[in-house]
């Protein structure tokens, strides 16, 4: 569950590090985002080693989706699991990922939410 002014870890090969969460998008005065949700983030670390290289800057307002939360998330068949680390990944507007690479494997959400492409880039599911 993430709200404005959330931090999340980027993981991804796109540059950027830390974002910090600006707006969630899907709704009037929406609040909090969950696994598989789109907000609206500002870059605030990039990865020093490939600071020229890199696809994003620092202070650049991007969209990310969220594939990581620290709140619970509980499947139809009773599982429950969290992660450590809230986590996204940056995408476009056609939801299409602006790195080539995943690090870490996503969520079968993602899979169900009709998100192949993402499916495809990671390492596996959980």
């Amino acid at each position: 569950m993430l709200q404005t002014q959330s931090n999340l870890m980027i993981n991804d090969n796109s540059g950027a590090k830390i974002a910090k969460c600006i707006k969630v998008l899907g709704g009037f005065q929406r609040k909090y985002a969950y696994l598989g949700n789109t907000v609206v983030v500002a870059v605030q670390k990039i990865k020093s080693k490939n600071k020229y290289r890199s696809k994003v800057k620092k202070g650049e307002v991007l969209r990310a989706l969220i594939i990581k939360t620290k709140f619970r998330s509980v499947r139809k068949d009773g599982f429950l699991f969290k992660f450590s680390t809230n986590s996204g990944v940056l995408v476009n507007k056609q939801e299409k990922p602006l790195a080539t690479r995943i690090t870490g494997p996503i969520t079968r959400e993602m899979k169900k939410k009709k998100l192949m492409k993402l499916a495809s880039l990671s390492s596996g599911f959980l």
